[in-house]
C-alpha cells in the first residue's frame, strides 16, 4: 500500500551530489502538499545557488506547513466519532420504555390507593 501522506515525487530529476548536500530539505520538498511535481523541481533545481539564509527560510516555510497540516489532520481526527453500535441505541431504547411503564404502573397503584382513601373518607362523612 502506497503512503499517502506524501504526494507522488516520480517524475523529479534530483542529481546524486545535490541530494547529498540537501537531503534532509530534498524531503522537505518532496512532501510538501501545497507544491505540485513542477514546482518541486524547480525548488531542487535552485537549492545550490540559494543562500544559506534563503534555504533556511524554505526549510523553515516547508517544516511549518507539515506541522500545521498535522495539527489540522489531529484535530479532525480527534472529531470524528466512531458510528453508533445501533443495537446498543435499541437496548438504550427498550430500557426507557420499561421503565416509563414500570412508573405508569406505579402511578396506576397509586391513583387505585388514593381513590380508596377518598371513599373511606366520603363513606366516614356520610355515617356522621
Amino acid at each position: 500500500m502506497a503512503d499517502q501522506s506524501q504526494p507522488p515525487a516520480t517524475s523529479l530529476l534530483i542529481p546524486p551530489e545535490i541530494l547529498a548536500q540537501f537531503g534532509p530539505i530534498i524531503e522537505l520538498v518532496k512532501g510538501s502538499e501545497s507544491m505540485n511535481n513542477e514546482e518541486r523541481q524547480y525548488w531542487v533545481n535552485i537549492l545550490p545557488i540559494m543562500t544559506p539564509d534563503q534555504r533556511k527560510n524554505l526549510e523553515d516555510i516547508l517544516v511549518s506547513e507539515k506541522q500545521q497540516l498535522a495539527a489540522i489532520d489531529a484535530k479532525y481526527s480527534r472529531n470524528t466519532q466512531p458510528p453508533v453500535n445501533q443495537a446498543s441505541v435499541a437496548e438504550v431504547g427498550l430500557k426507557i420504555r420499561e421503565k416509563k411503564q414500570e412508573r405508569e404502573q406505579m402511578e396506576q397503584v397509586e391513583q387505585a390507593r388514593e381513590a380508596g382513601k377518598e371513599t373511606d373518607i366520603l363513606s366516614q362523612i356520610q355515617a356522621l
